[in-house]
């Protein structure tokens, strides 16, 4: 069952062709950042943002003792305070929570969970590794053009990594634990990495029906903190704009060269580098090993960036529009 918490009063949206749009919330509770969108959702499903946020929690700090630390719970529960309050002040009918990685692998998720009902009234959604990667998926195709009929979604997150691609039977979604926190916190090298990501790959690959492996398509889409950040380096921006971000294209030779500039700078130098949040600086390297690893694992020398992810997948579920299969 999906949870939904329902907002009390909201306002009836039609946009210009008479069409009713719903107001929903959406909140990403991951490993390394909680986010929030509002936005206004169609009746065929068409996404309009109407506000956005982001906040540096870290709630899987310590995340390969597989325990969440009070300290962390504490500094996510007054974060999503202050998101249900945005919310509700943007007239959202309902307002939906998820948890990723930290939490599904969490042996206290169970006091997480308490928590957040006691002190907000709102239920969490712990989605799967499959579940997390469909909706990602689902969010990635609501924010693409007409190019891209086919395409591979890598979602880089702080604890795990999702694929996702359609095949002739349906999605096709594979996740791994393999993050940007949780491989700066077991200090892996890049061959390390490397070797990680590619057994998993290619064990994945072999519980593939053949018709589905055939039916990888060419274009990789990455979606996530990792990524967009990567583009704002290469883009060089002061300020943070996701209009230039959503949909520009990194090629390999870029990913090396942004690698090659974060090793070469200590902690502090990183922060001072264009397009790169501080609060990301220490899991930055892992991050972008990761994407590198798998463009070459996966023989992509392009990615292409969305900032259409996982958040409009939940918010499509809030609206109904797509169901959450828990």
């Amino acid at each position: 069952m999906i949870m939904h918490s329902f907002i009390g009063m909201f306002f009836i949206v039609y946009n210009q062709w008479g069409e009713m749009m719903t107001i929903v919330g959406a909140i990403d509770i991951g490993t390394n950042s909680t986010r929030l969108l509002v936005a206004e959702i169609s009746e065929a499903g068409k996404i309009r943002v109407l506000h956005s946020d982001m906040r540096t929690t870290r709630l899987g700090e310590n995340i390969r003792e597989r325990v969440l630390l009070w300290p962390a719970m504490e500094r996510t529960l007054e974060v999503l305070k202050k998101f249900i309050r945005d919310a509700v002040d943007l007239n959202v009918a309902c307002v939906i929570l998820a948890a990723t990685s930290a939490v599904r692998d969490a042996a206290n998720k169970e006091e997480f969970i308490s928590l957040i009902k006691r002190e907000t009234g709102h239920e969490i959604n712990i989605l799967s590794g499959a579940e997390e990667a469909r909706l990602s998926y689902l969010g990635v195709v609501s924010g693409l053009d007409n190019n891209y009929e086919q395409v591979t979604v890598m979602d880089v997150g702080g604890g795990s990594t999702e694929f996702t691609w359609s095949a002739p039977k349906g999605l096709v979604f594979k996740s791994f634990n393999v993050g940007a926190v949780r491989m700066t916190e077991s200090n892996d090298s890049y061959e390390q990495i490397y070797d990680n990501l590619s057994n998993q790959i290619k064990l994945a690959g072999e519980s593939l029906m053949p018709e589905e492996t055939a039916s990888l398509p060419t274009a990789l889409v990455g979606v996530g903190g990792t990524v967009t950040t990567m583009a704002a380096i290469r883009l060089g921006l002061r300020v943070y704009n996701p209009e230039l971000v959503h949909g520009s294209k990194l090629n390999i030779g870029d990913v090396s060269a942004i690698l090659n500039l974060l090793i070469g700078c200590d902690l502090e130098a990183r922060k001072q580098i264009y397009g790169l949040q501080p609060e990301r600086a220490d899991i930055i390297i892992a991050g972008v090993r990761i994407v590198h690893c798998a463009m070459t694992i996966l023989k992509q020398a392009v990615i292409t960036v969305s900032e259409s992810d996982i958040l409009h997948g939940l918010a499509l579920a809030a609206a109904n529009i797509v169901e959450i299969k828990l």
